[in-house]
Order: C-alpha cells, then structure tokens, then sequence
C-alpha cells in the first residue's frame, strides 16, 4: 500500500507570521494537532500543539504577540506519496514523530500522514503498533 492510499490530503498550511493564538485556534477548528508552515510558496517548518505549549507558553511568552516563526520546527520530514507505508513508519520511528508530510515528486506538499492514518486506514494494527511503541520511547 502507498502513502497516498492512507494520508490526508487537502492539508492547510499557515504563515510563519501569524500568532501562536491564531494557530491554535485554528488547530481547534480544523481539529488537528499540527499545521505546516508556508512561505513563499515554500514549505518552512511545522507547528505542533506541543510546540505551542513547550516552546510558546511554558516560555512565558505571550501567545497573542508571539508568532509561529519563534515556536515552529524548521527541519520539517517528508515521505513521498508514492512510497511504501514501511518509509512512512521507518521515519516515524527513527525521528519519533508522530506525523510526516507527504509530498509528490515535484516537491509539492499533497497531504499529511499521522499515526492515526497508519492504524485505521492501512488495517494493519501491527504495523501502528510498532510505530507507537518506537515513536514512545523516551529520548536519551
């Protein structure tokens, strides 16, 4: 099966420039735990919940003022959309993330790919299983 048969495509993508607040607001509306970041036509990093929380709040800084350029993750991990769901579960565990972008060989951003996806829609509970278990493990 194919990264493309289980991801999520249709992704939105915010501007490093808005705030932190709005971020999560819009986390909260679309529902999800993570946001790509765009630039330029340009993929430039990813916004998780948890960076807002660890590299925004716990900060103290304020999250109305702040913007996603000063919480975000710049080295963002990508999978191709026409690779093996392994390559996806492969860089999920070595990175210990628990989401990859997907892009087609052009380099453009066609989707993402949780965990989630890998569990319900490959039905293979094995393989998210193992993904989970790496993906948990504490960081040395």
């Amino acid at each position: 099966m194919l990264l493309r048969d289980v991801m999520t495509p249709n992704v939105e993508y915010i501007s490093p420039d808005t705030t932190l607040s709005e971020a999560a607001t819009k986390m909260r509306d679309l529902d999800v735990g993570a946001l790509p970041i765009g630039e330029n036509d340009k993929l430039v990093g990813m916004l998780t919940d948890r960076d807002i929380t660890v590299r925004g709040v716990a900060e103290g800084k304020d999250p109305k003022q702040v913007s996603v350029r000063d919480a975000m993750t710049e080295n963002v991990v990508y999978c191709y959309d026409d690779e093996d769901l392994s390559a996806a579960s492969k860089t999920m565990r070595e990175k210990q993330i628990r989401r990859v972008i997907v892009l087609n060989r052009d380099k453009r951003m066609v989707g993402i790919c949780s965990l989630g996806d890998l569990v319900v829609d490959s039905g293979d509970e094995t393989l998210g299983g193992k993904v989970l278990q790496d993906v948990s493990k504490p960081t040395k």
